[in-house]
């Protein structure tokens, strides 16, 4: 299937511009319940409950809000056993695996930080009278 591209979609992708469709994108990926998703994800297909407890603190219709956008932007397939009860896996695509390990490869970096951000969070919070 072939999509029709405006005069403005066949500028490059710029994350910048407001109008570029990237920015969604960008933003279901690294809003906090979408990289939660994706990192939980890249360890292997779950149901939608197996997420839900894998992704702690998640409503159900946050999961269930961010999983449809992931799906939609092509990260996430979604899989719907025809069982009663109904059986509903998720898993990466190859593209949300390969996002899903660029954003593991921040996630680790930034825990394996956090002796040094903690520190700096309370040498700001000293400077500025306490929180």
């Amino acid at each position: 299937m072939t999509v029709e591209r405006t005069p403005e979609q066949d500028l490059p992708y710029d994350v910048f511009s407001k109008a570029c469709p990237s920015r969604g994108t960008l933003e279901h990926v690294t809003g906090r319940w979408g990289a939660l998703a994706l990192g939980a994800l890249h360890e292997g297909s779950l149901r939608f409950n197996e997420l839900r407890r894998r992704v702690d603190g998640v409503s159900e219709k946050m999961l269930s809000q961010t999983l449809h956008a992931l799906e939609r932007d092509g990260l996430v397939h979604r899989e719907a056993q025809p069982t009663n009860p109904p059986r509903v896996d998720y898993e990466l695509t190859p593209l949300g695996h390969e996002v899903a390990e660029r954003l593991l490869a921040l996630i680790h970096h930034l825990e394996g930080r956090m002796d040094e951000v903690l520190a700096a969070r309370e040498r700001y919070d000293e400077m500025r009278g306490g929180r």
